[in-house]
């Protein structure tokens, strides 16, 4: 039987409490939700990139998005916020803002834009949709992370293996999301290091 986005996000959320240098340990238990690289202390900070345009302030409290443009590709989008000694950053905020099945922005309301914050374990996630390609750029989420106290980090994530990652100037390979496909649409993990 083929995984489901529920199916992975449910063994995402049912980790038992756990230090953050086992997650590692985790990808042997569960070789169906594969990780992206491994947090170890010391790691570097995620790359920050430019909130380009479309950022409105104030998004809801909201991690279903996917209501909001019924007719594209569903996706939910995980991960952890850890510090660089790889503790997790339960309280952090986390938000996103991508375009619409059309390539467009919502820059009136706030359609497939929301916020959350990370739970006691530095997770979160959202249901959303993948956002199609507009002129000028490859496929990409947009996001907003900030440790209780802390700076907030602007960021994007990208797909793997999407043509127009080469010809895109913002495009980064470290900000990639590690995608898996499953039976009722994809899966993305990312870990925000701030």
């Amino acid at each position: 039987m083929p995984s489901t986005r529920r199916s992975l996000l449910t063994a995402f959320l049912t980790l038992p409490l756990i230090e953050a240098t086992r997650v590692r340990a985790f990808a042997q238990a569960a070789p169906e939700l594969p990780l992206t690289p491994a947090c170890d202390d010391g790691d570097e900070p995620t790359l920050e990139q430019e909130a380009g345009p479309f950022f409105r302030p104030n998004s809801p409290l909201n991690r279903d998005l996917y209501p909001d443009a019924p007719g594209g590709e569903r996706i939910t989008v995980v991960g952890f916020v850890f510090d660089n000694r790889c503790r997790p950053l339960g309280g952090s905020l986390v938000e996103i803002w991508h375009a619409d099945e059309n390539g467009d922005y919502d820059s009136v309301g706030f359609r497939l834009r929301g916020h959350q914050f990370t739970d006691t374990q530095g997770r979160w996630w959202f249901n959303t949709i993948v956002p199609a390609l507009y002129p000028g750029r490859t496929r990409h989420f947009h996001f907003k992370v900030q440790r209780p106290g802390g700076r907030v980090l602007t960021t994007q994530l990208y797909f793997p293996g999407e043509p127009r990652n080469a010809g895109d100037m913002l495009f980064d390979e470290a900000l990639l999301l590690d995608i898996k496909q499953t039976g009722d649409g994809r899966f993305g993990r990312f870990d925000f290091v701030v």
